[in-house]
């Protein structure tokens, strides 16, 4: 990393200012704290209350003032908040799953073999980068391979004891707190659970997990309509619902499936739109020209179907399979294919804002 200074980034967070007060954070006293090590810049944010509406934006306009006034060389490893007053604890009960995630992320798809975990995995990096707090949990039990796409299948998790309860601590790497299935079983062993033991895994990851404080925690749920589907809107109040589709009509039928399952009466979990993976292929050596291998336009005719909307279209790309394959996202690139999951990553980001200004707070599911 470059050799900045505190004084360096201290000024260059001078130029982010909070909508509301119309002075930049530092006048403020909101940047308590900043330190630079081997993993890049950490900035502490202590703003006056918990409830600010403009956090996650302040967050996101620090990563943009430092990367535009240091360059893009700037390494920002962790952008924590700790406000000073917590507001609404002590009129509301405290929330007894996952109290610290303001956001739950759900990214399925109808069938395998659309590239959810990719999506799933690159999404988790782009906000990341963006500056959120971000997890990502592996819910594909059955299938894991998000440990893969980190370069971690030999990652094992600690575990520490806190008020007579065992917590794990998830991995952290690209900036994503991250727990798998994959860290605890062998990678050439089959899982072979019935549903209940499935589900009792993933309620062991959800409520056990040292998750903290998250601005986003993803869930890389299996393909289909299962029972990790509903053992997660069981436990958790997920904030809303992204399908991954390819554009061919055997994939599109299924994404069908997948959107009325989130809509049902039963599960009603928001769904923030679709993304239609593989849309189209661009030879190197003819970049002006697409080729649609897998169909033309089926995501954004599903969208228009189904009234939801189409949230990205990703190409398929050598450099997403490789980066997947070696262990280094695409979404951690400064080109092209980086740059379409960071622009996912504002669609959600937007979708999520608009969502919860206008729909109240989503509820488990509560099976009678």
């Amino acid at each position: 990393m470059a050799n900045f200074t505190r004084d360096d980034v201290i000024s260059a967070l001078r130029q982010v200012k909070h909508p509301e007060k119309g002075s930049d954070i530092v006048a403020l006293g909101i940047v308590s704290d900043v330190t630079i090590t081997g993993e890049g810049i950490k900035i502490l944010l202590t703003p006056e209350r918990s409830n600010d509406p403009f956090l996650s934006s302040i967050r996101s306009s620090c990563v943009r003032a430092l990367k535009d006034t240091l360059g893009s060389e700037a390494v920002i490893s962790a952008i924590d908040v700790k406000p000073r007053t917590v507001v609404g604890k002590a009129e509301a009960p405290k929330r007894e799953v996952l109290p610290g995630v303001r956001n739950i992320i759900a990214v399925s798809s109808g069938k395998g073999g659309v590239g959810k975990s990719t999506i799933a995995v690159n999404l988790a990096v782009a906000l990341a980068r963006k500056g959120y707090a971000t997890g990502l949990l592996d819910a594909d039990i059955f299938g894991p391979s998000v440990p893969k796409m980190f370069n971690a299948e030999d990652y094992k998790p600690e575990v520490t004891r806190e008020s007579n309860k065992d917590l794990i601590i998830p991995m952290k790497k690209y900036g994503v707190s991250i727990l798998s299935i994959g860290f605890f079983v062998k990678e050439s062993e089959a899982v072979i659970w019935r549903g209940p033991m499935a589900s009792s895994f993933l309620k062991q990851l959800i409520t056990q997990g040292d998750w903290g404080e998250l601005d986003y925690l993803i869930f890389d749920l299996p393909p289909g309509t299962s029972d990790i589907h509903l053992t997660l809107v069981q436990e958790v109040p997920v904030t809303g619902a992204v399908v991954v589709t390819t554009p061919q009509e055997v994939a599109l039928a299924d994404a069908r499936k997948g959107i009325a399952m989130f809509r049902s009466d039963s599960i009603n979990v928001p769904v923030l739109g679709l993304v239609e993976n593989m849309a189209y292929f661009v030879a190197p050596e003819l970049p002006g020209r697409r080729y649609y291998i897998f169909g033309k336009e089926g995501g954004s005719r599903l969208a228009a179907e189904t009234g939801v909307d189409l949230l990205g279209q990703i190409p398929i790309v050598e450099s997403i399979c490789d980066g997947g394959d070696a262990g280094t996202p695409s979404a951690l690139k400064d080109n092209e294919t980086g740059t379409a999951f960071l622009n996912l990553a504002d669609e959600i980001v937007r979708h999520i804002g608009k969502r919860n200004a206008e729909m109240a707070p989503t509820k488990r599911v509560v099976v009678k």
